[in-house]
């Protein structure tokens, strides 16, 4: 019996299955790509775009030429509603696309509240096409004045993006480019201490300053105002606070867990719609809480295309396991990097290769 298979964004978690979609339209399934750019940017690879090390071409894979290439049919849309019970995905300009099984890998975005009056040069890190535009715009800013940068944030991103601003700055500006993160004593806390050390002894060496003053109240157009009281200016900010899954599952209705992800059992479907599957940070790993990391999304892609063929065409669920520890490696820009796997870490150029190596393999498997 004909079915019809919509998969809602291009990210890691479906990687796997979009370059297999011919399984399944080779039996007479129909398949729907639903994704805002013809372009998925891989997270891992963002940090090293802004900082000059990869051009957007080293870091995207082409989603709309890998899906139509399988026969199978791509909309460059946003996806706004889901109505579980009709079985329909609604898009922004109020198109329904009927689904028998969906799948949903529609990331995170970032959380905006503490923004009183935006700027046109704000960005967040995520979409991570973002990080190529500020780019330019500081080099563009560089070439006039000086150039003041503050990164919001106090994780891996935060640590990532202002040691690349702070390469670029160096390499590739004719002004002069300060870099400060805001982060008040949250700065990279989730890490082991020597790797704590590590960062930070690198970001400053490149001349980035870490305020612990306090933490940021609001941003109001060029000013980052702090509950201490104390503001700063800055021509370009960087927003790397936290992560939320989209709305639009809340509203669906579709049960979600603490983080605000739709919850999902071990086969990565949803607990009460049976037909509806997920992975990545859209996602809230019932059995137990997982980081919002890219291994896991990548680690998702095996199960996750194996379970929708599953649900195609019957037979029996895998179940993911999620790896207790995992390997993380940070890239500081100007080709350094800081390696971290359960008790081992050390940074230098080393750890930059290591990730350079497995980040292009990556990408490349799904260009190819």
């Amino acid at each position: 019996m004909k079915k019809k298979l919509v998969l809602v964004g291009g990210g890691h978690t479906h990687m796997m299955t979009l370059q297999n979609l011919d399984w399944f339209t080779d039996r007479g399934h129909e398949v729907t790509v639903i994704g805002q750019s013809r372009y998925h940017y891989y997270s891992g690879m963002g940090p090293g775009m802004l900082g000059r090390d990869y051009s957007p071409e080293d870091v995207r894979f082409d989603t709309r030429k890998t899906v139509e290439s399988k026969g199978s049919i791509f909309l460059e849309s946003k996806a706004s509603d889901i109505d579980p019970e009709s079985k329909h995905v609604i898009l922004e300009n109020g198109e329904k696309v009927p689904y028998d099984v969906l799948s949903l890998n529609v990331g995170s975005h970032m959380d905006t509240g503490i923004v009183r009056e935006n700027n046109k040069n704000l960005f967040t890190v995520k979409p991570i096409e973002n990080l190529h535009q500020a780019g330019l715009i500081i080099e563009k800013l560089a070439l006039e004045q000086q150039v003041r940068v503050a990164v919001v944030g106090g994780g891996p991103s935060a640590a990532e993006i202002s040691g690349n601003i702070a390469s670029l700055g160096q390499k590739f500006c004719k002004n002069q480019v300060d870099v400060t993160v805001f982060a008040g004593n949250n700065f990279i806390k989730k890490f082991p201490e020597n790797v704590k050390k590590r960062v930070v002894k690198l970001l400053e060496r490149k001349g980035v300053k870490i305020d612990r003053s306090g933490y940021v109240d609001f941003i109001e157009d060029n000013w980052i105002v702090l509950d201490s009281g104390s503001s700063t200016k800055a021509e370009v900010i960087f927003l790397a606070t936290g992560v939320r899954p989209p709305e639009m599952i809340q509203r669906a209705g579709i049960p979600i867990g603490s983080e605000g992800g739709m919850a999902v059992n071990r086969y990565l479907q949803s607990e009460k719609y049976p037909e509806i599957f997920g992975g990545g940070d859209c996602i809230y790993f019932s059995e137990h809480p997982i980081d919002k990391v890219g291994v896991y999304a990548v680690r998702e892609n095996p199960i996750l295309y194996h379970n929708l063929q599953i649900a195609i065409n019957g037979g029996k669920f895998q179940s993911f396991t999620p790896q207790e520890s995992y390997l993380l490696i940070l890239n500081l820009g100007g080709k350094i990097g800081v390696f971290q796997k359960g008790m081992i870490a050390f940074s230098g150029k080393l750890a930059f290769l290591i990730k350079d190596y497995i980040d292009r393999k990556f990408i490349k498997s799904f260009q190819e």
